[in-house]
């Protein structure tokens, strides 16, 4: 396994840059896609701004400092790109960001990449009345498996918050799913 620093010298590297970016691609399509599909909901939509978390990571690589992992800078910037999707679309729809995705939830059943069934939009429906942060720590963790330390990185928060969330956001979706 390649040296993480000597791969961002790889891609900053007008030599070897395109090869290194084939390559992250590769490696992060696929756990990036899930990760803004979890926050949009839509496919169309997610390769929209998978498309664009990818451009932003290119146009931005030079300012990667190695604070924190590829990994987690990357997850930051397609969660910032999603949620600023999801707002701009809301506002454009002029409608909320709930009503919005709440919207998207009621057109999941007719989206051909969607594979859940009933229960599946019912928990969607319960996320969706979360804060912004639970949902986003409530999905990192339940969908995507994410350590709390990968989501504290990825956030900029710190675990213990993030434990709080995560089960502040259960038991939310526990009341919402027995009730309705």
């Amino acid at each position: 396994m390649i040296d993480e620093r000597d791969f961002i010298k790889q891609l900053l590297n007008p030599e070897t840059q395109n090869v290194a970016f084939q390559k992250l691609l590769s490696d992060y399509q696929r756990p990036l896609y899930s990760h803004i599909r979890n926050i949009v909901l839509n496919h169309d939509d997610t390769d929209d701004v998978l498309q664009n978390t990818f451009v932003k990571v290119f146009q931005h690589l030079k300012n990667f400092k190695g604070e924190s992992k590829l990994f987690s800078w990357m997850y930051r910037i397609a969660t910032n790109e999603a949620l600023t999707f999801l707002s701009k679309k809301a506002k454009l729809s002029g409608i909320s960001s709930e009503d919005l995705q709440n919207k998207t939830i009621d057109n999941l059943k007719a989206d051909l990449y969607f594979d859940g069934d009933d229960i599946q939009i019912k928990l969607q429906k319960a996320i969706v009345t979360l804060p912004e942060k639970q949902q986003l720590v409530f999905k990192m963790k339940y969908f995507e498996e994410l350590k709390y330390e990968e989501i504290a990185e990825i956030l900029g928060t710190s675990v213990g918050a993030l434990k709080a969330s995560y089960h502040h956001a259960v038991k939310k979706i526990e009341l919402y799913v027995t009730s309705n």
